[in-house]
């Protein structure tokens, strides 16, 4: 069923108790939770359940596209102060501003996204998520073994190889040490 679009990430309900039993058990069992699947009420619950960082594993920047799936800037704020991290969809109907599954040439929109996110998150919130399970991919990050291109954008866009190193697996490597308390 497609997406309505635009669309609201507040989609329904929140947790039920024993999804916020869950929550506080994989806290103390130092599980990450993902939000990328939550609607906005269930992503406000576990925001206000867990002591861990918070993870999106796979999502995109609301105010660049509007799909349901992708979270506000709001959400991205209460990802930062946990010192949580988002990992770019690379998803065609999440990146682009028209919601459409279709797919496209060039990085613009997945470097607007990066940009919106590094801007709210900070340098170490941001990291690369993917979506290579079934979704419509654009042109040239088609598949894994494109992801140089991907990187090599970010490097032409202005980004040190620093960040992009950081983007590409520091910072998830970092909110693994944290939420497993390595």
């Amino acid at each position: 069923m497609p997406f309505a679009f635009p669309s609201s990430p507040d989609t329904g309900p929140g947790l039920t108790d024993a999804g916020k039993a869950l929550v506080r058990e994989c806290n103390q069992l130092r599980i990450m939770l993902d939000l990328s699947h939550l609607n906005e009420k269930g992503f406000d619950d576990i925001a206000a359940l867990s002591d861990a960082p918070l993870v999106a594993s796979h999502s995109c920047a609301h105010a660049i596209s509007a799909s349901s799936r992708n979270l506000t800037d709001r959400q991205l704020q209460v990802i930062a102060r946990s010192k949580g991290l988002v990992g770019l969809n690379y998803a065609t109907g999440f990146l682009r501003a028209d919601g459409k599954r279709q797919s496209f040439a060039g990085f613009d929109v997945i470097l607007a996204h990066l940009d919106h996110m590094l801007a709210i998150l900070g340098e170490d919130g941001v990291a690369l998520g993917s979506d290579y399970d079934g979704a419509l991919m654009p042109l040239d990050l088609s598949d894994a073994g494109k992801l140089q291109n991907l990187t090599a954008a970010m490097q032409a866009h202005g980004y040190s190889d620093e960040l992009v190193a950081k983007i590409a697996w520091k910072n998830w490597v970092n909110v693994l040490e944290r939420t497993w308390g390595a």
